[in-house]
């Protein structure tokens, strides 16, 4: 009998334990579905919170973007013109802050204006310039002072723009010219002096410049010689056929003129090599133009703080308060200064 009922409760236990199995089963499948559901609830959320703080990221510097006023100065390699350059580094402050975004073409609109002050040739490389926000303003005024050049010349070649990119026009013998020679004759292009702007520059004939002109085979006439000023000039180097020149000039002033005159004046012919800005206004080439890969908001930022300083007291500028928008869209203005004066100092949007 007792082995009986230990036979019944043991069959008995057994069928609760095998009772038990698929229920526990059943309940662990169920808790293991809530916690995948819970964890991809989870993600879901934590997505969110990330795109969210990505929006509110790209708006606060979008907003920082906007407020930034100043004039600040950039490294221009050889290559691109002006205008491509500036087009670039707007392309990279509209990347890094998100803009444009299509949910917020229905926003408010904001104009980022931005602009250099002084074409610098394809060519050449060096400071530029840059003004933005309610810095365009101050770049007619501030860039008016001095500009500061190393040009490497090759004596014995002319060509047609005056510099090395152009096609040969003429070759005359330089062997007999010494260092004697060249500094002899650099007086005669110190201070204010005569200077006939080159056919490929950008002046402008009917509207267009002259060496959109001349690019299209127009017959161009050479504009008038105009008064320029050079503060200082000299040879750093002359190794034939050639020669370094340091030049600090005013406003207006081309180098490739003048080192087409100096060969002339040789009883040559000479065409600039290289040539590179190493002074703007206030900022030289090493201390205060950021290279390319510092063309961020925050960097900039940085410089016009710094650049502030450079400036005279009569053109700082006070500190743009934040947009009360942060969701606004960029829409962008070019402005280009003229390198010369008078009647081309014309500030040109589109």
């Amino acid at each position: 009998m007792a082995a009986a009922e230990a036979a019944v409760v043991s069959s008995s236990s057994l069928e609760t334990d095998t009772a038990l199995v698929p229920e526990t089963a059943g309940t662990a499948a169920a808790m293991a579905a809530t916690s995948s559901a819970t964890a991809a609830a989870a993600a879901v959320a934590a997505a969110a919170r990330t795109g969210s703080e990505a929006r509110v990221s790209k708006a606060a510097l979008a907003t920082k973007l906007l407020s930034l006023s100043g004039v600040f100065a950039v490294h221009k390699p050889k290559g691109p013109t002006s205008a491509e350059l500036l087009n670039r580094l707007k392309e990279k402050l509209l990347a890094e802050a998100g803009m444009p975004s299509p949910e917020w073409t229905k926003r408010k609109k904001q104009t980022l204006k931005i602009g250099h002050g002084g074409t610098l040739d394809s060519a050449a490389r060096g400071v530029l310039v840059v003004g933005i926000g309610r810095g365009t303003k101050m770049l007619t005024s501030m860039l008016s002072g001095s500009k500061r050049y190393i040009a490497i010349g090759e004596l014995g070649k002319a060509t047609d723009t005056l510099d090395s990119t152009g096609k040969v026009t003429e070759e005359k013998p330089y062997d007999k010219i010494t260092q004697e020679d060249i500094e002899g004759v650099l007086q005669k292009f110190t201070g204010n002096i005569m200077q006939v702007p080159p056919l490929y520059s950008a002046l402008k004939k009917d509207g267009q410049r002259l060496s959109t002109l001349m690019k299209r085979g127009a017959v161009v006439a050479a504009k008038p010689a105009r008064p320029v000023t050079v503060y200082s000039l000299s040879l750093q180097k002359f190794q034939p056929p050639f020669f370094t020149l340091d030049v600090e000039c005013g406003g207006g002033f081309y180098i490739r003129s003048l080192v087409s005159d100096i060969g002339k004046e040789l009883s040559s012919c000479a065409n600039v090599l290289e040539l590179t800005r190493t002074k703007q206004g206030p900022f030289t080439l090493e201390e205060h133009a950021l290279p390319e890969d510092k063309w961020t908001i925050d960097d900039i930022a940085q410089c016009l703080e710094h650049c502030s300083s450079l400036l005279p007291a009569e053109l700082a500028l006070k500190k743009s308060k934040p947009e009360e928008s942060n969701e606004q869209v960029l829409s962008c203005e070019y402005m280009t200064l003229s390198e010369t004066k008078g009647e081309d100092d014309v500030i040109k949007t589109s």
